[in-house]
């Protein structure tokens, strides 16, 4: 692997641009920090659609009732992150596959999957591109 792509930021490699209108559900500030955020315009009211959203679940309930209502506020050419604890650390029930299932059954697809820190995870959703069929191991997406 190349030396300029080690010795960029986690904000970097997930596409987080500097201005965009962000919004954080569950952020532990210590994760913030190790993501090296570029200044951003941060809202603490879910209102209006956001160029980034990134939302921090430890359970596949939490997940199926709040990812739904972010996906509603992101913008079409927007990024919803969705971070989970690796290796079921803090109790949690959720997987790769679980998180990718999840995000289809919402109608989101994902895309970049990254190490955030060392216990959160993280894995890019988007909108879907019209005309496109989204078919992986994990699941299918409904009809869009």
């Amino acid at each position: 692997m190349s030396e300029a792509l080690m010795s960029r930021s986690v904000a970097q490699k997930m596409g987080i641009q500097k201005g965009a209108l962000a919004h954080f559900v569950n952020a532990p500030v210590s994760t913030l920090k190790a993501i090296g955020l570029p200044e951003l315009e941060v809202s603490e009211d879910l209102q209006g659609d956001f160029d980034y959203i990134h939302f921090f679940s430890v359970t596949q309930s939490e997940m199926h009732d709040i990812f739904p209502i972010l996906k509603l506020h992101l913008k079409p050419s927007g990024m919803l992150w969705l971070s989970w604890p690796k290796a079921r650390k803090l109790g949690s029930d959720l997987s790769l596959p679980k998180v990718i299932e999840i995000g289809y059954s919402h109608g989101l697809v994902e895309s970049t999957c990254l190490r955030i820190d060392d216990t959160w995870a993280g894995l890019k959703f988007t909108h879907p591109k019209n005309g496109k069929i989204y078919n992986n191991s994990h699941g299918t997406l409904p009809d869009h």
